[in-house]
């Protein structure tokens, strides 16, 4: 019976797990599933997955609109890390069981994960892999926004909203590292993640923002990065200093009940782009999928320099929990939830 099973498995084609987003909902959408495993074709490299990481998009793809979302069913999953399994022909500079990570945007809730060798950056031996795969959406993003977006300078001021999430953690990291005075909006249970990064902690509610940040800098920062949008946009940009940059991204605060709002979308980028232009601020929205596919350039720059900030311990990653690589029923629950410290991240047995 067990050669008659082996036979017929092997007369299938082999196949791995992987979770499969079916559908708009609830998290009865996300299903465990197997999936043939195909060989990589010209160009291509396949890698056994080690490590995925969880983030708002993926709640995003699942309950509203985004416009990198491919067509159901997919595989969810932003960030994959994993050795090489497999090179397909015409591949040179990638060996069998070498470690890499790319910015997937989907495919990584799975045992293996297939895509051009472009989009693959070599890890060194000597880090560990649940902090790389947290740097290569959340850290990645932090930094351009830092320095390619609001360029900004030692000695100078920012303010992050959303300060505790895992874009949010990293960006007080990377200030601090970079010599620049951050003010994190928390609620008061992360105050003290906020001064362990670095960051000087205020209210998140309550107080408008721009009264909090200019009873601290009575001048205004220099930069604010505003991952909530919406409502609290127009306090973001009074929190800014005349010839400051607010940067918008994730837009977290234009969502209800789980589905985005089209009125609160408008009115975060009418305040972000008009009321920033009339009232003597810059403005830009980052998106790092959307800078990626016109250029991977920018990112296959910015990772390995993370990298060696993580190897020369400048920046550690908070892991706000561990599951097993398909769990992600669970992490989605918990990022609905809110409150999570730092980065979820999924590791292989």
């Amino acid at each position: 019976m067990r050669m008659l099973s082996a036979w017929m498995e092997a007369l299938m084609g082999a196949t791995y797990r992987a979770v499969l987003l079916n559908g708009k909902g609830g998290l009865e959408q996300l299903v465990e599933s197997d999936l043939p495993l195909l060989e990589p074709k010209a160009g291509e490299l396949r890698v056994k997955v080690r490590a995925t990481g969880a983030g708002s998009t993926d709640v995003t793809m699942r309950t509203g609109s985004y416009p990198y979302r491919p067509d159901f069913p997919f595989v969810p999953g932003y960030e994959v890390l994993g050795t090489v399994d497999a090179i397909g022909e015409g591949v040179t500079g990638f060996s069998l069981g070498q470690r890499v990570c790319a910015l997937s945007v989907h495919g990584g809730y799975a045992e293996y994960f297939t895509r051009e060798a472009e989009h693959f950056v070599p890890v060194p031996d000597d880090l560990e892999d649940e902090e790389v795969v947290s740097l290569i959406l959340n850290y990645v993003t932090a930094y351009q926004m830092i320095h390619r977006s609001a360029k900004l300078r030692p000695g100078q001021t920012a303010l992050v909203t959303g300060a505790n999430g895992g874009v949010g953690t990293a960006l007080l990291e990377l200030l601090a590292a970079h010599g620049v005075r951050a003010l994190g909006a928390v609620s008061s249970k992360h105050d003290q993640l906020v001064l362990d990064k670095g960051g000087t902690p205020i209210p998140a509610r309550d107080v408008p923002l721009d009264v909090s940040v200019r009873a601290l800098v009575p001048e205004g920062v220099d930069a604010t990065f505003d991952v909530l949008g919406g409502r609290r946009t127009a306090e973001c940009v009074r929190a800014t200093k005349k010839g400051g940059t607010v940067v918008g991204y994730g837009f977290m605060a234009t969502s209800v009940d789980g589905a985005s709002s089209t009125l609160l979308v408008l009115r975060g980028f009418l305040v972000l782009f008009v009321g920033s232009f009339f009232s003597g601020r810059k403005s830009t929205f980052y998106g790092i999928t959307m800078i990626y596919r016109k250029d991977k350039t920018p990112f296959r720059q910015d990772l390995p320099k993370l990298m060696d900030l993580l190897k020369l311990g400048k920046i550690k990653p908070r892991i706000a929990a561990r599951l097993p690589l398909l769990d992600a029923r669970r992490a989605q629950e918990m990022l609905s939830k809110g409150g999570v410290e730092g980065k979820i991240v999924h590791l292989s047995a």
